[in-house]
């Protein structure tokens, strides 16, 4: 559990507490996000009566990554307050509009779309629905009763870079992402700069699944870049990198003296590395998708949903983050030694913003 998530999780059990006392109580979602400014949508609601939709992307609640970590918060946070959540699975585009108006129909505090491949039809819907409070996940939205929640993935991306270039030894890395659009261009752009920050020689290969769910596809493309020589790859395509796990796993197995890396994303997959040798995943990248989805429901608690605003999250407010996972200490040291530039604003991580131009 993030150390985000637990501030949340300890500030919602207080609030639990006071509440039952009999006093009205609240709390600031995160101190380091955006302001935030009173919606005409919200209203005041209590602990016990809080609850959130959350209707995932093609990836769904079991992908091990993006999909799977905002849940598993939410079921964190469920657990310590008592509050009501939910999930609508959308596998299919067509059906992302069809699932945000059953939670509508089910009325929930907050209905939150995860990722930018909902944004569309999230936009669409919220629009007919004014007096629902709607939440975005990498995503854009411009509306009175909503959020966008953008998280500063390059951030993270830049320390999975310079992890994977002090472990490589062929110096060829690779990174596989999953559809192309700005928040996965984010993750390949972090993670280049990363690695040139240790060495502009090695080589970084990439490719795209087009796919948050085809593991077949993120096997094939692991084994095309194991083959040309990359030894360390770093995924940011959902569903699809389980099959870079598999890919990996297979090639160990049968050569056992090799060595090859996985850096995991959004969650912290060290359990999808284990093999019979040990645990080929380096290290994963975080996003606590729950957690701010988490801080939100706090604010919407205490009517101060911020409505139309953008809230960022980065490695300064814990937003984003690497586990440590198989890295050497004095690597960590390294890559802590990253992080901190970055927060002082001594590394300006670059961030890419895709066009289909």
């Amino acid at each position: 559990m993030s150390s985000l998530l637990k501030s949340i999780l300890i500030s919602s059990a207080a609030l639990l507490l006071v509440a039952c006392q009999g006093q009205n109580a609240g709390t600031d979602a995160n101190a380091d996000t955006a302001s935030s400014s009173s919606s005409q949508a919200s209203e005041s609601t209590t602990t016990d009566a809080l609850s959130i939709g959350m209707v995932t992307n093609e990836g769904g609640i079991d992908d091990r990554s993006f999909n799977q970590s905002a849940w598993e918060g939410l079921q964190a946070w469920q657990e310590e307050t008592g509050a009501k959540v939910q999930y609508y699975e959308s596998p299919d585009q067509s059906e992302l509009i069809p699932n945000l108006n059953v939670a509508v129909a089910d009325q929930y505090d907050i209905i939150v779309g995860l990722g930018y491949t909902t944004a569309e039809a999230l936009n669409e819907v919220a629009s007919q629905n004014p007096d629902q409070n709607y939440a975005l996940i990498d995503g854009e939205v411009d509306l009175d009763n909503a959020v966008a929640i953008a998280f500063k993935d390059q951030e993270s991306a830049f320390l999975a870079g310079v992890a994977a270039a002090l472990n490589t030894e062929t110096n060829q890395v690779g990174f596989i992402g999953g559809t192309r659009i700005p928040v996965i261009d984010r993750f390949e752009t972090g993670f280049k700069a990363g690695v040139a920050y240790i060495d502009e020689n090695i080589e970084v290969e990439s490719q795209y699944t087009e796919s948050f769910s085809d593991a077949s596809k993120g096997q094939q493309i692991a084994n095309a870049m194991y083959t040309n020589g990359v030894d360390v790859i770093y995924t940011a395509a959902g569903g699809s990198g389980n099959g870079v796990f598999t890919e990996t796993r297979n090639r160990l197995e049968a050569d056992p003296e090799t060595q090859l890396w996985v850096i995991g994303v959004d969650r912290d997959q060290t359990d999808e590395g284990e093999w019979t040798g040990g645990n080929f995943t380096l290290a994963s990248t975080l996003k606590d998708t729950g957690a701010a989805i988490i801080a939100l429901a706090e604010q919407t608690r205490d009517s101060s949903f911020p409505a139309g605003e953008s809230l960022a999250y980065g490695l300064e407010n814990g937003g984003v983050s690497l586990t440590q996972g198989q890295l050497l200490d004095e690597e960590w040291a390294q890559i802590e030694e990253a992080k901190a530039a970055i927060i002082a604003g001594d590394i300006q991580v670059p961030e890419f913003t895709y066009s289909e131009s």
